[in-house]
């Protein structure tokens, strides 16, 4: 046999069973081919901002708004087209504010009129999508309403047609249904699939909710961030790394995600704060923002209570762990509780906080009985989430360390590379592991402690942490993460942690392709995307590098980060950025047209529109079309019996 061998090709018989079959399925493979290749928007550092993500996906990072200009222009007034995104955007809160609409006599002809103003958007945007992946993305209760609307102009068949059918759903109060849905068949058509570059939640308010919204989404990829895999470790009962989550929810007062979202129960740590540190006025640990039913001080002892937890919990983890070569944060030990200070790197420098009462100089790291119960209580509190482990386990399913489309790599943060842009090597089970080999390692063990769940996970998930703070990791990209000296030391210098060369390196075109065919990026014009490290155009900073073939696009989505944010838009005729702004809220849309419209930039143009077929997805396609033809020819010559 030609290149397919005949083992391969009767596992393929096995789901195509004629050679009809077979040539039908790689006509279309060979069809799908030659269509326009899908938009793709990558949005990163979403930080727990659901209301804003949710609005950016919604709108299409604003790409909806010149599509509708584009076809109802002197059709529709200004105001009656800002009514029609609103109802778009948010159609049952839309409805909610008609009243009238509870009249049958009203919402009859509103409905006619509005479904079709839809189809017109769908039609425009109809023709970039094969028949059958169209026909999957509408709800199936109105598929053939649907597909009326769809030809209805081409259809012959009088209006009336359609008409009754909407008139049977008016008269059974099921007609603002079938509006809604076509306003989610406007959304999802806009955007063929969605890839977050990493950092789900922390510091925004709701992990659980961006999580949520985002499982409602037809094409969904993520790489995770060093943020997502504290959440990940959480889950499988990572001690230090539960302590890590509840310290950042109680940092921005965060904490209906972990109590409303997940059914974490806080009380274990409610009265280890209570107990232990009721006395402390915990200034260094009051939380940013407000909210909640807590005080600021009770909040304050509960976040002063994890982080001494973490701490401590850090440090028993960097001993197991010699490989990482992290000595230098183990610091508990050289706190001298008598004269308030910490000695580091030979200097000793006062405490901004010597209240300590749960740590013994002599075992520095061992947990006192008081937190012992307390960590005890909220890991089976974890680990005993449906909902977390539902939403952790999509992450899983749905994430990677490394993705790649239309030749463009993403990943979150870095390549961790030398002061010659060498790639430095990180030591994984016995072997040495850099580049593109420590990503792969490293989802392989992520993928490996998921398999064997919380009860299992053992030190697979030590190496969760070392994703989130390691000085070598590809998440994190920092020689240090200082976290006991930004709670307890005045000196700014000790705060510091110097970023690896790669953020500096990736200015350099000739670099960034070398980094490019390392992610395996083949191709001559290739594109590195990261988040990670916000853009501060204040400073002068600019989200495409130097080079020119590398782009950041934390763009702080996060409101205590500046509340911008960034969508790199890949479609078929260029690649652009759409820098956001402040969203107010679903209210003001309704109300006011407060719509995110994004400042957008072109990064780079192509010569001619790309197809499918000029994508990894087309290269695919067009294997298994290779494979499904080879089929036909087995199938004719006699070397594989058909099944009929």
């Amino acid at each position: 046999m030609p290149p397919t061998p005949l083992a391969r090709l009767k596992i393929l018989a096995d789901s195509v069973p004629t050679a009809r079959a077979a040539l039908a399925e790689a006509a279309l493979l060979r069809a799908k081919c030659r269509l326009p290749k899908g938009v793709i928007h990558v949005i990163s550092d979403v930080h727990g901002e659901d209301g804003k993500l949710r609005h950016v996906i919604n709108n299409a990072s604003g790409s909806l708004r010149p599509l509708v200009e584009s076809i109802f222009n002197g059709r529709l007034s200004t105001t009656e087209q800002r009514q029609l995104l609103a109802l778009i955007y948010y159609p049952r809160e839309v409805m909610r504010t008609r009243p009238e609409l509870a009249i049958p006599t009203i919402r009859g002809p509103w409905v006619r009129t509005t479904l079709r103003q839809l189809f017109e958007i769908i039609r425009r945007q109809a023709g970039a999508y094969p028949r059958e992946e169209l026909r999957s993305r509408m709800v199936e209760d109105y598929r053939h309403l649907y597909r009326e609307l769809l030809v209805e102009p081409h259809s012959g068949r009088p209006l009336s047609y359609v008409d009754e059918m909407l008139a049977l759903l008016t008269a059974h109060e099921a007609d603002l249904d079938a509006v809604h849905h076509a306003c989610r068949l406007v959304r999802t058509l806009a955007v063929s699939e969605i890839i977050v570059a990493g950092d789900l939640g922390d510091r925004g308010p709701r992990i659980d909710r961006v999580i949520e919204f985002l499982k409602q989404q037809p094409k969904v990829a993520l790489v995770w961030g060093n943020h997502d895999v504290t959440w990940m470790g959480a889950c499988l009962g990572h001690e230090a790394l539960i302590a890590t989550v509840l310290r950042m929810s109680l940092r921005y007062q965060r904490l209906w995600q972990l109590e409303e979202g997940y059914g974490i129960i806080l009380s274990p740590l409610e009265k280890l704060a209570r107990d232990v540190y009721g006395t402390d006025p915990a200034e260094r640990f009051l939380p940013h923002g407000e909210g909640g039913l807590r005080s600021s001080l009770q909040v304050a002892r509960m976040h002063k209570a994890a982080t001494l937890l973490e701490l401590k919990l850090t440090e028993q983890m960097i001993r197991r762990h010699p490989e990482w070569g992290m000595d230098d944060r183990l610091i508990l030990d050289k706190i001298n509780l008598r004269d308030g200070t910490v000695l580091l790197e030979g200097v000793a420098h006062p405490l901004l906080d010597t209240h300590f009462p749960t740590l013994d100089p002599r075992h520095a790291t061992d947990l006192s009985a008081d937190e012992r119960r307390c960590l005890d209580r909220l890991r089976e509190s974890f680990m005993h989430s449906p909902r977390l482990w539902e939403h952790m386990s999509w992450v899983v399913r749905h994430g990677a360390m490394v993705t790649r489309r239309d030749h463009v790599a993403i990943f979150h943060a870095c390549v961790p590379v030398d002061a010659a842009g060498t790639p430095l090597s990180v030591e994984i089970e016995g072997r040495p592991r850099a580049g593109r080999a420590l990503f792969e390692a490293l989802e392989g063990l992520v993928r490996r402690a998921y398999r064997k769940t919380a009860s299992h996970a053992d030190t697979d998930a030590d190496w969760f942490w070392w994703m989130w703070a390691g000085p070598r990791s590809p998440l994190f990209g920092k020689d240090r993460m200082t976290t006991f000296e930004r709670y307890f030391i005045k000196d700014p210098a000790t705060h510091r942690e110097t970023k690896n060369p790669y953020f500096q390196m990736i200015n350099d075109a000739d670099f960034t392709r070398q980094i490019a065919r390392e992610m395996g990026v083949t191709s001559q014009q290739p594109l590195v995307v990261n988040g990670h490290v916000p853009v501060q155009p204040e400073k002068g900073e600019r989200p495409v590098k130097h080079g020119g073939n590398a782009v950041t696009i934390d763009g702080a989505f996060s409101q205590v980060y500046g509340d911008r944010g960034y969508t790199l838009v890949l479609s078929s005729e260029r690649v652009a950025l759409a820098e956001h702004h402040h969203f107010e809220s679903v209210e003001e849309v309704i109300q006011n047209d407060a719509d995110i419209v994004p400042t957008v930039t072109t990064v780079c143009e192509y010569p001619q529109p790309r197809l499918v077929a000029d994508t990894e997805e087309g290269d695919e396609l067009s294997a298994r079309a290779d494979a499904l033809e080879e089929l036909v020819v087995a199938y004719r010559d006699g070397l594989l019996r058909e099944r009929t």
